[in-house]
């Protein structure tokens, strides 16, 4: 691939904030969402090629329209009317040229989140300008991922889940962090639905302490768990994830909070993760990531990428998991089980799974084109 494929100048930048109404919140164990938002970022070049990304908002659902105004006022300005030798180099000035401004603001964290969001838009406009599908433009050779169904309440678990097998998911993630009767018996209740040998991970989304970490580690061993994600909060000291790892054969997840690339190596180098989860929208974008599966592919653990917002940033995900060959290292692609036609409109090839495996396609890109309209429209309840 020549460095032209890579090349960019971005002349214009538009931002669109959407939301839709939840019927049935999504529940974790620090908060409830009512709502999913999403903060979508369409690059033009001067030759006219355009891609698409996706800005990270969940929580608090109304910081998606102050990622949006972080994209326009702050970082606009800097990306538009230079010429960049690919998207990485966008990526890094752009984060050189507000570190400074993130920690006067106290906010690196959303600074992040908008720069990943501008960074996949520049690698969908380069794939989509050499006519090639995102994964096969960072150099993979099949367009294969395997699946599994996220966020899955602690309300009823077991009827979603079987609702996801029929729909041919083949892996699932519960969420804990409910009391230990309730999580046990959610447990209990998948494990019936699919039995002991299909995935089933769960994600305590840092609600524990490191005593009961331990204690539900060891409640949980006969549930033959793939991993327990997040069961501290991620700025625990890393003692005290060794002394969990030490603890129990279940693996330990972790990454979707983390915040760059030396803190990654950090963890990884601690020895207590078997699951490194970057979330492509929340730092690092394509950019960041990559270096991150290098360092996780050295350590050899295992790469499955977090991801729980809308279709944009899910596809990008896919596409990097499918480029980097994760189905052949153990990689798996979160899909969230909750009701948001703001993922599902932007996600078909998605849709289509056989025995938890997808095929992302040949479409150009990320393989979507987004109606900003017509998503509108699908948000009015």
């Amino acid at each position: 691939m020549t460095n032209n494929n890579r090349s960019i100048h971005p002349t214009k930048l538009s931002v669109h904030v959407l939301r839709y109404p939840l019927e049935t919140p999504v529940r974790t164990s620090f908060g409830t969402m009512y709502s999913r938002p999403a903060v979508f970022v369409r690059v033009e070049d001067r030759d006219g090629a355009h891609g698409w990304g996706e800005v990270w908002c969940n929580f608090p659902s109304c910081g998606a329209e102050h990622r949006a105004l972080l994209v326009e006022t702050v970082l606009q300005p800097l990306l538009l009317d230079r010429e960049y030798k690919d998207p990485a180099a966008a990526f890094a000035h752009l984060t050189a040229a507000t570190e400074v401004l993130a920690l006067q603001s106290g906010e690196p964290g959303p600074m992040a989140q908008a720069i990943a969001g501008i960074d996949l838009a520049l690698w969908d406009l380069c794939a989509r300008r050499a006519g090639q599908p995102l994964w096969a433009f960072l150099g993979g050779t099949h367009d294969q991922v395997q699946v599994y169904a996220s966020g899955i309440n602690p309300d009823e678990p077991a009827s979603m889940v079987r609702k996801k097998y029929d729909e041919g998911y083949r892996a699932f993630k519960l969420k804990l962090g409910f009391g230990q009767a309730r999580d046990l018996k959610n447990l209990r209740d998948a494990r019936d639905v699919i039995g002991m040998d299909l995935p089933l991970m769960t994600d305590a989304n840092q609600g524990w302490d490191v005593g009961t970490a331990a204690t539900m580690m060891a409640a949980m061993a006969e549930f033959n768990l793939a991993w327990l994600e997040e069961p501290l909060r991620a700025d625990r000291p890393f003692d005290e994830w060794q002394a969990l790892s030490r603890h129990s054969a279940i693996p330990l997840a972790a990454g979707e909070n983390y915040l760059g690339l030396p803190m990654f190596q950090a963890g990884i180098g601690a020895g207590f993760l078997q699951v490194v989860q970057p979330d492509l929208a929340k730092w690092g974008g394509i950019s960041g990531c990559l270096p991150v599966i290098q360092a996780v592919r050295a350590a050899g653990l295992r790469y499955c990428p977090h991801y729980l917002g809308a279709g944009i940033g899910l596809m990008a995900s896919a596409h990097l998991l499918a480029a980097v060959d994760g189905i052949h290292h153990g990689g798996l692609l979160e899909i969230d089980a909750n009701d948001n036609p703001l993922r599902t409109l932007l996600s078909e090839p998605l849709l289509k799974l056989d025995k938890g495996l997808a095929h992302l396609g040949q479409a150009p890109g990320i393989g979507i084109e987004p109606d900003v309209q017509a998503l509108q429209a699908s948000c009015v309840r």
